[in-house]
C-alpha cells in the first residue's frame, strides 16, 4: 500500500482523539475502536474497495453497515458489522468506503484508511 502523503490536521486529530494517551497496541486498538464507535453513524451503505481474503464482499458490492462488530474482533484491525445475504457478518473497514453517510461518519472512515495508508499500526 502506497505510503499517503502527511495530512497535519487528520494526524491532530488522530493524535489528540484517537491515540491519546495510548501506550501500547492495545490501548491504540481501544482507542480507535472507542473513536469509531462514537463518529460512526449507523446503519450507512458502502461499498467495497477491495478484495480480502478474510471477507466474502467482492470488489464493488455495496452492503448496509449497521454496527461495530464486537470489540474482542478489533484488537488487531478494526471491523464493522454487515448485512450480508440475510445474516450479519463482521468485515473489515478498510475494505469499505462509505456510500450513503454523514460527515462524520465519512471523515472517521477516511481517518481510518488515512492511518493504514501511513503504515501505523497498533
Amino acid at each position: 500500500m502506497a505510503k499517503a502523503k502527511q495530512d497535519p490536521r487528520r494526524e491532530q486529530r488522530i493524535a489528540m482523539e484517537v491515540v491519546v494517551d495510548a501506550y501500547d497496541a492495545d490501548e491504540r486498538a481501544m482507542g480507535w475502536y472507542s473513536y469509531l464507535e462514537d463518529k460512526l453513524h449507523f446503519p450507512f451503505r458502502a461499498k467495497c474497495i477491495a478484495h480480502r481474503a478474510i471477507s466474502p464482499l467482492h470488489q464493488g458490492e455495496e452492503i448496509e453497515v449497521v454496527d461495530m462488530a464486537p470489540a474482542n474482533e478489533c484488537a488487531r484491525e478494526m471491523f464493522v458489522t454487515v448485512h450480508w445475504q440475510n445474516r450479519k457478518l463482521a468485515v473489515p473497514l478498510a475494505q469499505l468506503e462509505p456510500v450513503q453517510t454523514d460527515k462524520a461518519t465519512q471523515e472517521a472512515i477516511q481517518d481510518w484508511h488515512y492511518w493504514l495508508k501511513q503504515g501505523y499500526e497498533f
